[in-house]
């Protein structure tokens, strides 16, 4: 199992900032894996997230309705987007009511990805905790915030 204090060799003036600096260490682990993983498929862990908005969604839903839904708000969003929207997983539906508003939908090829990554995602990065640890560590970080 690991020890922060090994990882990086160091040592903390206190337990807060020693979890506080594993938190951010740990954050940088799994999105390392996570990148890892989505390479193969062409999409960031970011895409991956607006793909599942959307299927989540069953419906075309604005833009800023996604950016609100996001699990990490990425200033670059809208280019996230237009990266999907180039390899035909989302399509951009003009709002017939007011030009200025943008419906995104996924299609049927996000929806194939989606479905082949699900098959594919084996790996959980949890696996370490039991479920009532997972709960609890779920528990604490709502807390932080």
């Amino acid at each position: 199992m690991g020890d922060i204090s090994k990882d990086i060799n160091s040592t903390f003036p206190n337990d807060k900032v020693k979890a506080l600096l594993n938190i951010i260490y740990t954050a940088n682990w799994i999105n390392s894996h996570q990148n890892a993983f989505f390479k193969p498929y062409g999409i960031s862990p970011q895409q991956f997230n607006i793909l599942r908005i959307l299927r989540g969604a069953g419906k075309a839903i604005k833009v800023q309705t996604i950016k609100e839904r996001m699990l990490e708000r990425a200033p670059n969003a809208t280019r996230l987007m237009d990266k999907l929207c180039d390899k035909s997983l989302i399509r951009r539906l003009p709002c017939p009511g007011d030009r200025r508003v943008v419906h995104i939908e996924i299609t049927q090829n996000g929806r194939n990805l989606l479905d082949l990554i699900s098959k594919e995602f084996k790996e959980d990065l949890l696996e370490n905790l039991t479920e009532k640890e997972a709960s609890t560590l779920s528990d604490l970080l709502d807390k932080i915030r």
